[in-house]
C-alpha cells in the first residue's frame, strides 16, 4: 500500500496500556528514540500489537509541530530532536524536513512560523507530535 503520509517510522513496540477505549501504545524507534501513540482498543486487537511487534509509525506532516529547543511542561508526549535539512516556504505555508536518529520528517507549518523560528539548514529543531496523531501500521 502507498500512502502520501510522509513521516513513516519504524520501530518495535515495547509496551502497550490499555484503558476503557483507548490504549497508549510506546514504541522504540529504529533510530533509538522513545514515541507514544494513543489508538483505540478495537486497533490495539485488530493489528495484534504486544512487546517486541514491529510497526511503522505514522503522522502527517501538518501533525508536525517544531520548536528550537525541548519544551518543559507540556503535555505533548513525544518530542524528538533533530535538525532541519531542507525548508521550502511558499506564500502562506513551509515544508521542513528534519533528519531525525533512523529517520527523516516532514513538518508542514505556516511561512510565518518559520520565518519567527528562523529556520534555515542546520538549524536544531525539536518535533513535537500529540500521541494521538501518531497512527500505526503492521507489514
Amino acid at each position: 500500500m502507498t500512502l502520501s503520509i510522509r513521516n513513516q517510522l519504524p520501530g518495535t513496540v515495547t509496551t502497550v496500556v490499555p484503558g476503557e477505549a483507548m490504549a497508549t501504545v510506546r514504541i522504540r524507534l529504529d533510530g533509538g528514540q522513545d514515541l507514544t501513540a494513543a489508538i483505540t482498543l478495537d486497533a490495539v486487537t485488530e493489528l495484534g500489537l504486544a512487546q517486541g511487534i514491529p510497526v511503522r509509525a505514522l503522522v502527517k506532516s501538518t501533525e508536525v509541530s517544531l520548536a528550537t529547543a525541548p519544551v518543559q511542561n507540556v503535555s505533548i508526549r513525544n518530542q524528538l530532536p533533530g535538525t532541519v535539512t531542507a525548508v521550502a516556504t511558499g506564500a502562506a505555508m513551509a515544508t521542513v524536513k528534519i533528519a531525525v536518529e533512523g529517520g527523516v520528517l516532514t513538518s508542514a507549518i505556516t511561512a510565518d512560523a518559520a520565518a519567527d523560528l528562523a529556520l534555515v539548514v542546520g538549524s536544531p529543531v525539536v518535533a513535537l507530535i500529540k500521541s494521538t496523531e501518531v497512527s500505526l501500521a503492521t507489514a
